[in-house]
């Protein structure tokens, strides 16, 4: 290696990540050999080169002296990144020879979240095929041995022993059997098999399993929120179970019911469902509630399980399955909860999945009789009373725990509901009020219903009406609507008779028909 003399005119700089000298426009890379070895050959010239130099260093030896400190700085930093880069490669390497677990999976995760469309899972039948005809509800159960209790038995009797023979025209339940003891499955099938088989037969019942060669690794998951690791693979696990049950019932009806395998139902919940289902044609939402415990009673469209389905595998060791749920609500743009009281299904199982654990979750808004939900039929609401931050008129008219809430109202004020088609009603029942605000009633005001639609600048409105009664102590119930009132009725109206000074509440306002909701 060829060194240069420098003269005392030359400059010494020191760039970013390197040291050099210049010795007539000819670079002396002083501290960046290609091989760390070369090192040691460097530093002996550069003490030839100094012992040659003895009248420059004189004149300059403090500034050179810090230069060739920096340079041995760069030179030690230069080997150690050489020694790390080599591990990395060697790192790599192995890293190809070795494969992780989760490819010892015949299909790998990336495969399973192909948005393009449904999971490439394929399902094992354990009893039951799906039929050609679309059905109104999939109620999907998923279900794992358990340490102590079992209870998927009790709940799907629940389910099929409280709806009517033309309820159960219109429901396919899916039982997902997820545990990889595939002894305990053909078990549990059998038994299936044999208490339910007139329900496997007509097409109301099936029960799959997606083998165990489909799910992402279980191993060496995130530990969030300082779990421990068997209640984190517990989860996770859980999470892939509910997204292969999800895609399996993308195609089998219009809306999903997701339950747990511990549950039971109301009477005729089906029914209830359904007319909950029709007076939120017209707005938007993602999940509809009927129970407020963990993942029980929660519905969706069906047209939204591939997504839901995908979002569960693609965050499956983050949270637990109710936290996700709420996270998909809400990136779907539905921002507050969608809860009806009373709760259609009940949780009754003592002993968790998880180790066998005692859980004594009771939902307190459940009612298991028949439930007389109003049917409110779509319509739009208009009111020129001034409505209180977001508590809007509609929130009256649904059966979600909210309310209307308005400023003191005046004489001749209105509320009004335009049905989007004229309507036979049996029964109105109008509720002011609440129990922490007893004085926010309508002290004064009359209940009318009209007919012949006009457009005006506020919308469409009636023009005629007839008052069906007054409000008393804030609240009206007038039955036989339909003996008293021969037309069909396309508006309601509550109007203020009497101006008062404190604000009003509108609780619920809650109509019957004299039709389901499904004719």
């Amino acid at each position: 290696m060829a060194v240069y003399r420098p003269s005392p005119s030359q400059e010494l700089y020191v760039p970013s990540q390197r040291v050099a000298t210049q010795l007539d426009n000819v670079p002396f890379h002083l501290c960046f050999p290609a091989d760390p070895s070369e090192s040691v050959s460097i530093m002996r010239l550069v003490w030839k080169s100094l012992d040659k130099m003895r009248c420059f260093r004189k004149r300059s030896t403090i500034p050179f002296l810090g230069v060739l400190i920096t340079c041995l700085l760069f030179l030690n930093l230069y080997i150690e990144d050489g020694y790390v880069l080599e591990e990395d490669k060697r790192q790599l390497r192995e890293t190809s020879m070795h494969p992780s677990n989760s490819e010892r999976y015949v299909h790998t995760f990336r495969e399973l979240t192909n948005f393009s469309g449904t999971i490439n899972v394929t399902y094992r039948y354990l009893a039951g095929t799906p039929l050609p005809r679309k059905k109104y509800l999939t109620i999907g159960l998923s279900s794992v041995k358990r340490k102590r209790g079992n209870y998927l038995m009790e709940t799907i009797k629940s389910i099929f022993d409280q709806s009517s023979y033309e309820e159960l025209k219109e429901i396919v339940v899916v039982v997902h059997l997820a545990d990889f003891d595939l002894a305990w499955c053909e078990n549990l099938v059998q038994d299936i098999s044999r208490k339910f088989a007139h329900h496997i037969i007509a097409g109301h019942l099936l029960v799959i399993h997606a083998p165990e060669e489909y799910y992402p690794s279980l191993d060496g998951l995130k530990r969030n929120y300082n779990d421990p690791e068997d209640r984190v693979r517990f989860r996770s696990k859980q999470n892939v179970d509910y997204a292969f049950l999800l895609n399996f019932c993308t195609n089998l009806s219009d809306f999903y019911m997701m339950l747990e395998d511990d549950v039971l139902c109301s009477r005729n919940f089906l029914t209830s469902l359904k007319k909950v289902v029709t007076s939120r044609e017209g707005s938007y939402w993602v999940m509809l509630e009927f129970s407020k415990l963990g993942y029980i009673g929660k519905l969706y469209h069906s047209r939204d399980l591939p997504r839901l389905a995908h979002f569960l595998l693609m965050f499956y060791q983050e949270m637990p399955c109710d936290w996700l749920l709420i996270h998909f609500r809400g990136l779907l743009a539905q921002k507050d909860v969608i809860r009806f009281k009373p709760s259609l299904f009940q949780h009754m199982g003592y002993y968790s999945s998880y180790k066998g654990a005692e859980n004594k979750l009771k939902d307190d808004d459940f009612e298991e009789d028949s439930i007389d939900i109003p049917d409110n039929p779509p319509a739009s609401l208009y009111t020129n009373i001034n409505v209180f931050e977001n508590y809007d008129a509609t929130k009256a008219y649904s059966s979600v725990d909210e309310y209307f809430w308005g400023k003191p109202p005046s004489t001749g004020d209105f509320f009004v509901i335009v049905f989007n088609k004229s309507t036979k009603i049996s029964k109105i029942k109008i509720l002011t009020g609440t129990d922490d605000r007893q004085n926010d009633i309508l002290h004064h005001g009359a209940l009318e219903v009209g007919e012949k639609l006009v457009g005006t600048k506020r919308g469409r409105q009636c023009s005629s009406y007839i008052t069906l009664g007054e409000f008393k102590n804030g609240n009206i119930d007038v039955q036989d609507v339909d003996h008293k009132i021969a037309f069909a009725i396309e508006c309601v109206r509550i109007v203020v008779t009497a101006s008062q000074k404190e604000w009003l509440i509108i609780r619920s306002i809650s109509l019957w028909t004299t039709q389901p909701p499904s004719q």
